[in-house]
């Protein structure tokens, strides 16, 4: 079996957070999706589990941190220097909130924050590997 990660999220309002991550690209896989959680897909390997409140406190009895707090940032590459701001732009049209953190720009390397509706932090980076590899030779 291939490896995958599924994050698991607590979400306010279910359908929100599914039309959210659509707009951002991401596509909904029925198969793990119902009333209480929805499975969204960013690749073969990365899905993203929406759970209600009352479905994350069937895995946890831990508190659910207010949306004003920040546990992990998670990064997410795209293809290009313009899918990061795509992403960027569609978080602000659907709930969420842009550029929480300031734009990193190194050149080979470009990265924007962004924040869903109930306050989870993703780095949406594209990454140039070549520019990259020369600079570390450097």
């Amino acid at each position: 079996m291939t490896k995958m990660i599924f994050v698991n999220l607590p979400v306010a309002d279910l359908n929100v957070s599914m039309t959210f991550y659509a707009a951002l690209g991401f596509t909904n896989n029925p198969q793990f999706t119902d009333e209480t959680a929805a499975c969204m897909v960013w690749s073969e390997t990365i899905n993203v589990m929406l759970l209600t409140h009352d479905k994350w406190r069937t895995f946890t009895n831990r508190p659910i941190p207010p949306s004003t707090s920040s546990e992990v940032m998670l990064a997410i590459s795209c293809d290009s220097r313009a899918a990061v701001d795509v992403m960027n732009e569609a978080a602000a049209a659907n709930g969420g909130t842009a550029d929480i953190n300031p734009v990193q720009d190194y050149g080979w390397m470009y990265d924007r924050n962004l924040a869903d509706p109930d306050g989870h932090v993703w780095e949406a980076m594209w990454m140039d590997m070549e520019a990259a590899n020369d600079s570390a030779a450097q």
